[in-house]
């Protein structure tokens, strides 16, 4: 065995000596002049460089009071031999020890590691604590399942046959993430595992285990919200039935909105529909209120009066357009009829009055509202400036509402020629009267 001394008072070191770590051939002593414990240096070495414990284990651990002494070396070797051939196997244990015979050694491990310190440390002569169960919620479960209590399904045996499900064990035959079990069912600890292998597959169980959160989760979702029940033959047909009383934008809101039930409560899902419901309810209710204010309404009381008389109206216009043989034909082409109408009737009643459509001078009725531009334009079509004024008040005032997006026609007389129209636009146009004529 080496022999070292301490590189400042020079005395041998006999147990544990310091080396210093950045400087080379360096040693302290714990014993005799106690040179560590005085903080000496000497030459470049500091006190506060770093430094390491080596021991040569011929120190003793226990104190044996003059008996056999056993070095910290021969422990060790002990305890291998203890752990190699086994408890009681004194012989072999000597060999291995070399230095100390079977009688040393069995007296040696039962006065210090039995009945010693050591033995009363770690085995005690109490009875044993009562088992704690460790897959219970407070002890940390080890299965998400078992925390949580839960009833099973009210649910006849056929349907449970039908589901696969399993009443007593709430489970499934074939339960969501079917093959989670095979990621942790190979996996074993092996004494010659190294701290990467050992949290690799840590990692692996640690995944498991989200799995079945996320299984146990799905289950909780439907057992809340009845859908094991609703799934059955039986659910089914009644929900269906609970289906058509609701209306269809109220069955297609809540198919929308079932994705959300994952992050409520069965009750404040319902209550968040019959909120939304309310919600609908006065809206429609403020748009009521709204319409009666415009026309004129204040009073509830009137408000009835006003919704008669409106369906009276209703009623009125609906036979007439039934009169007229195609509802649809006469609902898309009634703006353009009632238009040609009204000019019809100006024209009539300027011809009753003696206004008669042929050429005439601008100097008859309404010439004087004319410009020079537009009294020639008429002696060319040979339109009397009336009539002519008639036309333009009614193409200008069609031209500003479909400037406003409402969807109307230019209105013109039945009666009058395309070319002398076109040319009444064109002139209007070009005179910034109306916009651009292809437009119409």
């Amino acid at each position: 065995m080496a022999q070292y001394s301490c590189t400042y008072c020079q005395n041998p070191v006999v147990t544990c000596r310091i080396q210093c770590v950045e400087c080379t051939d360096f040693d302290l002593c714990l014993q005799a002049s106690h040179c560590f414990a005085c903080a000496v240096e000497a030459g470049p070495h500091r006190k506060e460089h770093d430094y390491r414990v080596l021991d040569d284990g011929t120190f003793n651990v226990f104190d044996t009071k003059g008996s056999v002494v056993w070095a910290t070396v021969e422990e060790e070797m002990l305890l291998d031999a203890v752990e190699q051939f086994g408890f009681g196997n004194w012989e072999d244990v000597a060999n291995h020890v070399k230095s100390k015979t079977s009688t040393d050694c069995q007296q040696h491990y039962y006065a210090f590691y039995l009945h010693g310190s050591i033995g009363q440390a770690t085995f005690t002569s109490e009875p044993t604590k009562r088992v704690i169960d460790h897959t219970c919620p407070n002890g940390g479960p080890l299965s998400p399942s078992l925390s949580t209590s839960s009833s099973a399904p009210d649910i006849t045996p056929l349907e449970q046959h039908e589901l696969g499900y399993m009443p007593l064990r709430d489970d499934f035959e074939r339960e969501y993430d079917n093959g989670a079990e095979s990621l942790v069912s190979g996996l074993s600890i092996n004494y010659d595992d190294e701290d990467l292998d050992i949290a690799f597959k840590l990692a692996q169980v640690d995944i498991y285990r989200q799995r079945l959160k996320e299984r146990q989760r799905r289950k909780k979702i439907a057992r809340d919200f009845s859908i094991i029940q609703n799934s059955t033959s039986v659910g089914v047909k009644r929900l269906q039935a609970n289906k058509k009383k609701q209306s269809k934008d109220d069955r297609e809101f809540q198919d929308r909105m079932r994705v959300f039930a994952q992050f409520h409560a069965p009750k404040e899902h319902e209550q968040l529909f019959d909120n939304i419901h309310k919600e609908r309810k006065l809206k429609h209710r403020i748009k009521d209120l709204m319409k009666y204010r415009k026309n004129g309404i204040t009073k509830f009381n009137d408000c009835a009066d006003f919704e008669t008389e409106k369906q009276n109206r209703d009623k009125k216009k609906d036979k007439k357009v039934a009169s007229s043989g195609n509802v649809s034909k006469r609902s898309s082409l009634g703006s353009k009829k009632e238009n040609d109408e009204d000019v019809n009737i100006i024209i009539g009643d300027m011809k009753k009055n003696g206004v008669k459509h042929h050429p005439a001078t601008t100097a008859e009725t309404g010439g004087e509202l004319l410009s020079e531009r537009e009294k020639k334009l008429c002696t060319t079509i040979g339109m009397k400036p009336a009539c002519y004024i008639t036309v333009k008040t009614c193409i200008i005032k069609d031209y500003l509402q479909r400037r406003h997006g409402v969807p109307i026609k230019i209105r013109y007389p039945s009666h009058l020629d395309k070319t002398h129209r076109r040319r009444i636009l064109n002139f209007l146009s070009e005179n910034g009267w109306i916009g651009n004529v292809a437009a119409f």
